[in-house]
């Protein structure tokens, strides 16, 4: 609906052939693409082919829009399954079309692309990422600063609902924090967990 109601004229139609790759991970397009026919494979790519194939979407859809909803870099590659036809709208006038929603609508609309974003960040971590790498990013994403101005995590659940949030067994999650804090990357034992190398745990989780 969106996509009629506010493409321009200009927004062309264009054909790409099959293993055409739309889109790539951690790149951030001028464009947002409209999928008008075809079959497209979402995944994480190593060089030029699909190493993990994370889903499949089937025209008439917008494309990994949530990247566009929230102005982020794209969170997965995405390959031509067939010949697809499709339409590139400029970022800037879709994201004109979004702030003329009424503010409820936009307010449910960028929730819910926050959600499906974590969703998909969480599975390109369990398909691209080991185990350390995993908790590592989930240890950054849930830093905050603490009085002192160093960052730290608060532990709100139980370590095994952490782990299968991770894809890990509990004793994994707890032999990879031990490994962390031997390491000096993190200290703490308890319910806080402090980030004493935030730069080597970005290393470590490839962000």
């Amino acid at each position: 609906m969106l996509f009629a109601q506010t493409t321009p004229p200009c927004a062309a139609q264009q054909i790409e052939v099959r293993g055409a790759v739309l889109l790539r991970r951690a790149v951030a397009s001028p464009w947002v693409v409209y999928l008008e026919s075809g079959r497209v494979i979402l995944g994480v790519m190593d060089g030029d082919s699909m190493e993990h194939q994370l889903g499949v979407v089937q025209s008439p859809c917008w494309l990994e829009a949530t990247s566009a909803v929230l102005n982020l870099p794209h969170a997965v590659d995405a390959v031509a399954d067939t010949e697809v036809s499709l339409r590139r709208m400029p970022l800037p006038e879709f994201r004109e079309s979004l702030e003329a929603m009424p503010v409820t609508v936009h307010n449910v609309l960028h929730d819910v692309a926050v959600a499906h974003r974590q969703q998909t960040e969480l599975a390109v971590s369990r398909l691209a990422k080991n185990a350390e790498a995993r908790c590592a990013e989930w240890l950054l994403r849930h830093a905050q600063t603490s009085d002192k101005g160093t960052l730290a995590v608060l532990l709100q659940q139980r370590k095994r609902s952490i782990a299968a949030q991770l894809g890990i067994a509990p004793e994994t999650f707890s032999r990879v924090l031990r490994h962390l804090r031997e390491r000096s990357l993190i200290s703490g034992s308890g319910r806080i967990l402090n980030l004493l190398d935030p730069s080597g745990l970005r290393l470590l989780a490839g962000v």
